[in-house]
């Protein structure tokens, strides 16, 4: 955070006080000016709205905040669920990106700002 004005936050159900997850930005490795964003969910607080309602938080910040000019993101090819958040945020498939932690061709998204 402090050299970036970036990082991931710990996201809790306010409800109950559990820890659901994370969500947040980090530099873009290869756009001056742009962000990834990125959420992670424990499968239990899956289809909860949750990665929605943290994607806009974040999208707003980017934005309004830090001023970035676009957000990326990506998500593991058999994950339908990532795919239908970034494309109710807003985000417009780009390409697919060899991910080397998988070794697969993920999808990859982006957004930029109005």
């Amino acid at each position: 955070m402090k050299d970036h004005k970036v990082q991931y936050w710990p996201m809790f159900l306010l409800s109950r006080g559990e820890h659901v997850g994370c969500a947040g930005l980090r530099p873009h490795p290869a756009e001056q000016h742009a962000c990834e964003m990125g959420y992670y969910l424990r499968p239990q607080y899956w289809k909860m709205g949750l990665a929605e309602e943290a994607g806009r938080a974040i999208i707003h910040f980017a934005f309004a905040t830090l001023g970035v000019e676009a957000l990326f993101a990506a998500h593991h090819p058999a994950n339908t669920g990532s795919r239908r958040v970034l494309e109710k945020l807003g985000f417009h498939y780009a390409h697919d990106a060899l991910y080397p932690p998988t070794g697969l061709m993920h999808p990859s998204y982006v957004l930029c700002a109005v």
